[in-house]
């Protein structure tokens, strides 16, 4: 009853785990506050403390370890173990790549914000520039959707080589995703 895929699924779970790591490592390394303290409740310094909080979630959060019995021997009993670990792992690949790239946004505003106050504090004569750089961020934030992110995954996935023949669906990864809110 094997079919004898099971290196090909532990070297996708691998894939997805270094993956994961990656990001984490990204996500970590971007720093929360903003040097002024008048700038912590801005939009742009309020989506990188979220980022942080939400990448230390995924990192935290349990993995699912129930993994029904199957009848086929250890063999299958492996493949089902397998497909349960890469579900967690490209759901929480999946999770840290949205994350990222809503850091990447914010830190996008911040250079668009130090552009228009070059070195001042925000004043009156900076308020429609600020605004036009509040809203280009919730329109870019608002573009980095669970489709958008799954679709480029599966590319860069495809594009790299890698075995993807059993990735879990985009409804199973949000499944995973809203069962860990």
């Amino acid at each position: 009853m094997a079919d004898g895929l099971n290196d090909q699924r532990t070297a996708r779970v691998a894939d997805l785990l270094s993956d994961f790591r990656n990001l984490q490592l990204y996500i970590a390394a971007v720093a929360v506050d903003p040097e002024d303290q008048d700038d912590y409740y801005t939009e742009g310094w309020a989506a990188l403390r979220q980022c942080s909080i939400d990448g230390q979630h995924i990192l935290n959060c349990a993995a699912e370890t129930r993994v029904p019995r199957v009848r086929g021997g250890p063999e299958e009993q492996m493949k089902a173990e397998l497909q349960q670990v890469m579900l967690d792992a490209y759901s929480r690949r999946h999770e840290a790549q949205k994350i990222y790239l809503r850091q990447e946004a914010a830190q996008r505003w911040i250079g668009w914000r130090d552009q228009v106050l070059q070195g001042q504090r925000p004043h009156a004569g900076h308020t429609a520039q600020l605004a036009a750089c509040d809203a280009q961020l919730r329109v870019e934030l608002a573009a980095i959707t669970d489709d958008s992110i799954y679709s480029d995954m599966r590319s860069s996935d495809y594009q790299m080589g890698r075995w993807t023949l059993e990735d879990p669906s985009l409804r199973h990864v949000q499944r995973w995703l809203r069962a860990r809110r």
